[in-house]
């Protein structure tokens, strides 16, 4: 998993969680020490408006 330096905004711990728990067999992280460290102490979760829920209620549409 390749974790750039990125704006803090998307370095959360969701985030990496996610990469990490999709791993099957083998999980190798790429990216600077301090910033997989700021993405643990990372807990600020941001309110997503992606529209997937009107979507998907509007499938057959």
């Amino acid at each position: 998993m390749c974790v750039p330096q990125a704006s803090p905004m998307l370095l959360t711990r969701n985030l990496l969680y996610t990469g990490m728990t999709r791993a099957k067999k083998l999980l190798i992280l790429l990216g600077n020490k301090n910033v997989i460290e700021f993405m643990i102490k990372n807990i600020d979760v941001k309110k997503r408006n992606t529209g997937l829920e009107y979507k998907l209620k509007n499938l057959d549409n």
